[in-house]
């Protein structure tokens, strides 16, 4: 058996909420409209038999017309659902007035006061029932519960909607990173088989660790700042190998971030980026400066590279490939308004810093 859009939309675990939600609307009607009854026990308890009625009204215009026709384009089908909702539970609520819940008011009333009179029972039931001050008073108090407790829905439905193309489209750029990573790591261990170098062994158990790394540690909205830090250590080591004795590289890290956090892999595509688009480009000797810090939670990382002075700067031909695109992008959803990336470039240097606070990261 298939499952309802009901049961796919409110799993068990969210009954209590719903619970809750409907006995605060209940106590809300009573504390506006319970004047008018003799007690407000009176009024409460009134309140609950009309509950049937506006529980049908909000979960068929939450579960069924919202759904599938306003989220889906559909405006005309929806208003007139609206529209049939709107009359239908005001119709249900007149009657339940007419036929149970006035005659129990009046009675007690009478009760206290045998004089009492009360014009809203008089007439007949077809007279009572489409008298329009009447009938507009029951929609207006049916949808003043009702559209309260839509526009909460609305906005659940709008933010889940949102967190979930936010987590998609964050798959999707923390795949990218894996894929373009593993493949800047077999052209250097290609470049090592070629010349038949020892080291290619040591390149692949390095590349086996960040793999598993990458694979089984980074799928949490953060991961520990140490561990990446560590990933990112261990790609330098596989770049080393490559550069024999002219590469003059400088890496400090403060001491004391086993405590801080980060979102995963934001670190090593900007070192990747000074091997690739730097040194790699560069005959001679090169240089690479990579310098991480926290602060009261705020983390900067710098990393600078030398220049190939065979190639015109061009700040554009660092910025289109796929890392640094992809970090800027990543950092604008996860840490929006609680990070700077700037990019420098000078004729012997390209510099990246990035500043990020880590106590204001968004999960999703």
């Amino acid at each position: 058996m298939q499952p309802t859009a009901l049961t796919q939309k409110m799993p068990w675990r969210h009954i209590g909420e719903h619970a809750l939600f409907w006995l605060l609307a209940s106590l809300m009607l009573t504390f506006f409209f319970g004047a008018t009854k003799p007690t407000y026990w009176w009024g409460f308890v009134d309140n609950l038999m009309y509950l049937p009625i506006h529980m049908s009204y909000f979960y068929v215009m939450a579960y069924w017309v919202m759904p599938h026709y306003l989220l889906q384009g559909k405006y005309g089908w929806f208003a007139l659902f609206m529209v049939l909702c709107i009359m239908s539970s005001a119709l249900m609520t007149r009657i339940l007035d007419i036929t149970v819940i006035d005659p129990r008011v009046y009675n007690e009333y009478q009760k206290q006061d045998p004089t009492f009179t009360w014009n809203k029972i008089h007439g007949s039931f077809a007279y009572q029932l489409f008298n329009m001050q009447y009938f507009a008073n029951a929609a207006k108090g049916v949808n003043l519960v009702i559209w309260t407790a839509l526009t909460i829905k609305f906005f659940k439905m709008w933010h889940e909607r949102r967190e979930a193309a936010l987590q998609a489209e964050l798959n999707f750029l923390k795949g990218q990173v894996h894929p373009h990573f593993l493949f800047n790591t077999l052209n250097n261990i290609y470049a090592l088989s070629l010349s038949k170098s020892d080291k290619a062994p040591a390149v692949v158990i390095g590349l086996s660790e960040i793999l598993k790394y990458m694979l089984y540690e980074t799928k949490a909205d953060t991961v520990p700042l140490k561990r990446d830090v560590e990933a990112m250590q261990n790609y330098i080591e596989l770049e080393k190998l490559r550069y024999e004795g002219r590469l003059d590289l400088n890496v400090k890290i403060q001491d004391g971030i086993d405590e801080h956090r980060i979102a995963p892999l934001l670190l090593a595509p900007l070192v990747e980026n000074a091997f690739k688009h730097g040194t790699s480009e560069q005959v001679g000797d090169v240089w690479i400066n990579i310098d991480l810090s926290i602060r009261d939670q705020k983390l900067k990382f710098k990393v600078s590279n030398s220049k190939p002075t065979i190639l015109p700067g061009d700040i554009e031909r660092h910025k289109g490939n796929i890392g640094l695109p992809n970090v800027k992008k990543r950092l604008e959803l996860l840490y929006p308004k609680a990070h700077q990336l700037k990019i420098y470039e000078e004729d012997v240097l390209f510099a990246i810093i990035l500043e990020v606070n880590l106590d204001k990261h968004i999960s999703l």
